[in-house]
């Protein structure tokens, strides 16, 4: 609980609760930065290392996150270095989408140079066409376009039983929801940026510009979180295991949204939040981490594509999805602005651990 109001839960003060008729609260009297409750005795190591380790168990059918839907152009390709790999995607004349190889098979151009033409990609080295089929030495990959992001899926490079198709989180119904997608780099791996994620007790000192009266009312085995995880997961039978969050996300001095949320991490290499109580209750917000292979200093570069996928049954809010292409770059600064901050946070926890320095 927040030190300002002991035994009530923070930024409910105006409504009738979490959905009440009005979405946001005002705090009656907020705490200074440096005077709200320490976290660093709830935040454990230990808490934090087992998450992930669950996490790094669970499977991922070999099945990376290339970039956004609509990254996909109807005159070049989508292209991603995935684990040291060259990928291109991009949709054939059908509207099919397909992916492959990102080094021309012919004398190793790039095709991530090359035009799409009525649906083939086409070598600008030396006119070599490829129409997503296997030819001339090229062969396909297994692509997946999940309406918000597009998957590849690279069996050698995962190891694992391969999986039809990529995990991907239950969300809200697309045509009634609002979109966006941020993409970042980082000097890290894939298990640094899940492992920021499954620290939530961070958030509002680390982000007080975006959070505050954070509260992590339950962690993996605790009761709670796992009874609203276990409520939200797809159906496949098994619970994930979450954080659960009260936290307000800020809007301008003292007016803020109050909500219940949870983390969980469905597959080695994504975390999901879901706002399972408050204002907009069943967005999602994943984070996923995708390896992109070495820098020329030989250290390893990670990709963090993040989905925001919003939904309210507010009136208010079919008319915000008008304005969709507005909107759209403001919840990518938003996000671009929490990851500069995140960015420096796992970069620095993969120096760390690179250095066996690492607390824990």
């Amino acid at each position: 609980m927040s030190s300002e109001h002991p035994g009530r839960r923070p930024g409910r003060s105006v409504g009738s609760g979490p959905r009440g008729r009005f979405p946001l609260s005002l705090r009656r009297r907020p705490v200074r930065w440096e005077r709200q409750r320490p976290t660093w005795r709830e935040a454990r190591p230990a808490v934090i290392a087992r998450a992930l380790k669950r996490a790094q168990a669970r499977p991922s059918g070999n099945w990376y996150v290339m970039g956004a839907t609509r990254d996909i152009r109807a005159d070049r390709p989508l292209a991603r270095t995935v684990a040291g790999r060259e990928v291109v995607v991009w949709r054939d004349a059908g509207g099919r989408l397909v992916a492959g190889p990102g080094v021309c098979p012919h004398l190793g151009a790039p095709l991530r140079d090359s035009p799409v033409h009525c649906g083939t990609l086409v070598c600008h080295w030396h006119g070599l066409s490829l129409k997503g089929t296997p030819f001339a030495g090229w062969e396909p990959l297994p692509a997946h376009d999940d309406g918000v992001l597009v998957w590849v899926r690279l069996d050698d490079v995962g190891g694992e039983a391969p999986l039809d198709a990529p995990v991907v989180p239950v969300r809200p119904s697309l045509p009634g929801a609002l979109s966006a997608v941020y993409q970042g780099e980082g000097t890290c791996e894939p298990e640094d940026v899940v492992a920021n994620r499954l620290d939530p007790w961070h958030g509002a000192w680390f982000h007080p510009y975006s959070f505050v009266d954070l509260t992590v009312v339950d962690a993996p085995g605790t009761g709670r979180a796992d009874a609203d995880a276990n409520r939200d997961r797809d159906g496949d039978g098994d619970a994930e295991e979450g954080f659960a969050v009260d936290v307000s996300f800020k809007l301008a001095g003292r007016l803020v949204v109050p909500v219940r949320a949870v983390f969980t991490a469905p597959d080695p290499r994504t975390v999901v939040m879901r706002i399972t109580e408050g204002e907009g209750q069943g967005s999602v917000v994943e984070t996923h981490a995708t390896p992109l292979g070495p820098d020329d200093r030989g250290r390893p570069r990670t990709a963090v594509v993040e989905a925001i996928v919003a939904a309210s049954d507010r009136r208010g809010f079919a008319a915000a999805r008008t304005v969709a292409p507005a909107l759209r770059p403001l919840m990518r600064a938003a996000a671009a602005r929490l990851w500069r901050d995140d960015l420096a946070y796992v970069e620095r926890r993969w120096q760390l651990r690179s250095a066996g320095r690492f607390p824990g």
